[in-house]
């Protein structure tokens, strides 16, 4: 059941002009631009509808946190069951949601690592629940300097990792001339780029490789890449290489705020030893702790590995027939249910358009499509598309149709 929180204006009209009269007046503008003059009324699986009935397919997965799709009825179901028995604890109280999740993300950690390129590793088998990206990357960072005691931190130069101090000084993407200076000691390398290689091998071809050879903690920052999002637990697995820290976030929360650091034993007792501390009013919160769970749980039982490794296929079989159809798609790339296109001038001059990529992200929202998570000056013309790990062949499909007749549209009105 939905209530309509607006029932005290009588007129339609006059509820959606007093809505916008509301942001105009109360709102602190935070970035993102407003999806103008749409009103989210309810969300369910892939699917998003607006007060005036429109039905839009959310091939963001919210703001790619929405794993499972909207309102899964398992995440609807540990909440209504657990927060009334477990709503909020002091900070160093602990529960047994909050020890379970922990258990099991460190177990299926503790299992990817030891399948490093060169040979076991020390697992990934200790944890802390926070809530966000930004907050658990900041945390992240806290704790390498309290191993290694130094400063410096080095990141890709189209990197995002969130906002708060520490994580905002590792961001180069968008956002970094605003306000004070930043945390000292940050260094940007170049980001690894297939598309538009820098750092080449003898045959042409990228070699991420010569970009690492540093002595150094190895932090991945997994906000996107977990949680099945790449068709499996981790996006680390692919390749072979086990972080020393890893900070994982959106995908773990089916929408609501959790996030997890992991690293290993050893780092863990230096860290203590040295007097580290991240404490925040929200650590080991007992209710978010069981909606992870039960995420895990769905990944499982009900196969959705097997699911992103179909639905990603076809995503990405149909985003290379778009980008061979169309001369202002230059790239299609990604892995699983993460996958982008990006758009350009023409393909000869792969400059890329942030001003295309925003008539066509505006005009897929009229066909009914969001499909774009970044908007953002300076980051736009790649789309990052990320449908729920629940979404259906018909629904892969009539997204690849929308965004197609979208970019056509944009294409010839040129």
């Amino acid at each position: 059941m939905f209530i309509d929180n607006n029932s005290w204006y009588s007129d339609p009209f006059e509820r959606r002009e007093g809505f916008w009269n509301d942001v105009d007046q109360h709102m602190l503008r935070y970035g993102a631009p407003y999806f103008t003059p749409a009103i989210i009324d309810h969300a369910s699986g892939s699917y998003v509808y607006t007060e005036d009935g429109r039905k839009i397919l959310d091939f963001t997965s919210g703001q790619m946190s929405a794993t499972l799709g909207h309102a899964h009825p398992a995440i609807v179901k540990t909440v209504q069951e657990t927060y009334p028995r477990l709503d909020h604890l002091f900070s160093a109280m602990l529960s047994r949601p909050v020890v379970n999740l922990t258990r099991r993300l460190t177990d299926v950690a503790a299992a990817a690592s030891n399948r490093d390129v060169d040979g076991p590793v020390e697992p990934l088998d200790h944890a802390v629940l926070l809530t966000t990206g930004s907050e658990v990357n900041d945390a992240a960072l806290r704790l390498a300097k309290a191993v290694t005691g130094k400063f410096e931190v080095v990141s890709f130069n189209r990197s995002w990792h969130g906002l708060t101090s520490a994580a905002a000084g590792a961001t180069y993407s968008s956002a970094r001339k605003v306000g004070v200076p930043g945390v000292p000691g940050q260094i940007a390398i170049p980001t690894p780029y297939e598309y538009r290689p820098d750092f080449t091998d003898a045959d042409g071809r990228l070699d991420w490789r010569k970009q690492l050879d540093y002595g150094m903690l190895l932090i991945f920052d997994e906000a996107q890449t977990s949680m099945g999002r790449t068709g499996s637990w981790f996006g680390f697995e692919h390749d072979g290489v086990t972080p020393d820290i890893l900070t994982v976030s959106k995908t773990l929360g089916a929408g609501l705020p959790l996030a997890a650091m992991l690293t290993t034993a050893s780092i863990e007792r230096r860290a203590h030893d040295a007097g580290f501390v991240f404490y925040t009013s929200h650590v080991s919160d007992p209710v978010v702790a069981a909606v992870g769970y039960t995420v895990m749980d769905v990944l499982e039982k009900d196969d959705l590995f097997a699911n992103v490794d179909r639905r990603g296929a076809q995503l990405r079989e149909g985003l290379k027939r778009i980008m061979d159809g169309h001369e202002i798609v230059g790239d299609a790339r990604g892995r699983g249910l993460l996958q982008g296109i990006e758009i350009v001038e023409d393909k000869a001059s792969k400059t890329r358009s942030e001003h295309l990529a925003d008539l066509i992200t505006e005009e897929c929202f009229k066909r009914g499509l969001h499909m774009n998570i970044v908007c953002l000056p300076g980051m736009g013309g790649v789309f990052r598309i990320a449908p729920p790990l629940t979404v259906s062949p018909d629904e892969i499909d009539l997204g690849l149709s929308i965004l197609d007749e979208s970019i056509g549209v944009v294409e010839r009105g040129r």
